[in-house]
């Protein structure tokens, strides 16, 4: 069998940090199993919100990576603004917690940057791979985003090479997602934004969505949708079982990755307030544990309630001590963005979440992706925003289950999701 070659147009790569650089960094580790040559072609010089040299270990020591220089304006905005900073990762400030730099910085780039601050990489990177492309056989394109500026590199070369196979692959929607409606767009920002949108759906040979709900919505609106979730890594998930001394020290609700004000759980942090305050077995017992980028101002939240003295911060983490945690803990935290347009995202962690066996605690909207998979796999429980008394409930229920010896790991059927499946799975769509 004749070996094809996939170009993967990726913004993040290691030793990028965070969800967002696994997806294509574990594809390109198994597709040569299904007969696929992958190719990379990333920033040389990147602004990364994030750093993980750990993840550098899962580069195959043959794959080819192409890179060239990229212009990014983000040391200009964070000069303005340090917190200009989580523009890089998609966090705002919200509401009153929006300053007046914040504010004009967040009109900047919606009006000013189209799709995102990435655009600038957009026509050198297509004058870089018109020569490439006509020098050597490639079968297929894959652009990646966010930033969905690379789309446009798959739009543009996607017009000159018809023949080649182009997958657009939204790890996030575009308009679609929740801080969209932040961005404090014109008319004529929030026109271009749809339009480019639009134009990538109807060219990609193949638009992939991270889940079902958005492959569906991307239908609605043109494309050639199918749903490849993200998933876990049997070889990460390969950690030594924690011992019984370790897990019995305490009761241990851990979050692990970053958390910005859209995605705040406060119905969560009162909830653990109340037991603490009515539960004096539990406030003796319980700990919140962080490991990840939290955003300040949710810390100086729980920094008002009884939760204050029961955290455990860690800050970031490499990928591996990162999954270590998750297996050191009683249970394991997961939000999403409270409206019911985000109801298709499914965060990445759930599924290295799903591998520890760990029983889940999930916050979004009702009716999300991710509380189907928790049904299915049996892993845990989802929550809207608004419950309260059931969240409590929940949590003591695992709470007495723990000091009892009962809490149970999850033993239901997570193999769909395991990075080795999912990568058959594409080669199929392929």
């Amino acid at each position: 069998m004749t070996e094809k070659k996939i170009l993967i147009i990726t913004y993040y790569w290691p030793p990028a940090g965070g969800p967002g650089v696994q997806r294509w960094l574990k594809f390109a580790k198994y597709l040569p199993e299904f007969g696929w040559k992958p190719i990379i072609f990333t920033p040389e010089n990147p602004s990364y919100p994030l750093i993980d040299e750990s993840l550098i270990k899962d580069i195959p020591k043959d794959l080819k990576i192409i890179k060239t220089k990229i212009w990014e304006p983000y040391q200009l905005a964070e000069k303005l603004n340090k917190s200009n900073k989580k523009f890089k990762a998609g966090q705002f400030d919200v509401g009153s917690n929006q300053s007046w730099k914040s504010k004009l910085s967040i009109w900047v780039r919606g009006n000013f940057f189209i799709p995102d601050a990435r655009v600038f990489w957009v026509n050198p990177s297509v004058k870089f791979l018109e020569n490439y492309l006509k020098e050597n056989k490639i079968d297929v394109v894959v652009t990646s985003g966010p930033p969905h500026s690379l789309h446009l590199i798959g739009l543009k070369l996607k017009e000159k090479f018809t023949d080649i196979k182009w997958i657009a692959d939204f790890r996030d929607p575009w308009t679609e997602i929740s801080y969209y409606k932040h961005l404090k767009l014109t008319n004529k920002s929030d026109k271009k934004h749809r339009q480019l949108e639009s134009d990538v759906f109807k060219n990609a040979d193949i638009t992939l969505a991270t889940s079902y709900t958005d492959a569906e919505n991307f239908r609605k609106n043109g494309a050639n949708a199918f749903c490849i979730t993200n998933g876990y890594d049997e070889s990460d998930a390969s950690v030594p079982h924690p011992t019984t001394e370790t897990l019995s020290n305490k009761f241990t609700l851990s979050y692990i990755g970053v958390l910005e004000q859209l995605r705040n759980p406060q119905n969560l942090w009162k909830a653990l307030d109340d037991l603490i305050i009515i539960n004096a077995d539990f406030a003796k017992n319980f700990s919140l544990k962080f490991a990840g980028r939290i955003d300040d101002k949710i810390l100086q939240s729980i920094e008002n309630s009884n939760v204050k003295n029961h955290i455990d911060n860690l800050g970031y983490l490499s990928h591996d001590k990162a999954v270590d945690e998750m297996s050191n803990s009683s249970m394991l935290l997961i939000t999403n963005f409270p409206n019911e347009s985000s109801k298709g995202i499914i965060p990445g962690k759930i599924f290295e979440y799903l591998a520890t066996g760990k029983q889940i605690i999930s916050f979004g909207p009702n009716d999300a992706d991710v509380s189907k998979i928790l049904d299915e796999t049996k892993a845990g429980k989802h929550f809207s925003y608004e419950d309260s008394e059931a969240v409590k409930s929940f949590i003591l229920e695992k709470f007495e289950l723990w000091k009892s010896g009962n809490l149970l790991e999850n033993k239901g059927n997570i193999q769909k999701f395991s990075r080795r499946n999912l990568t058959k799975q594409l080669s199929e769509i392929l």
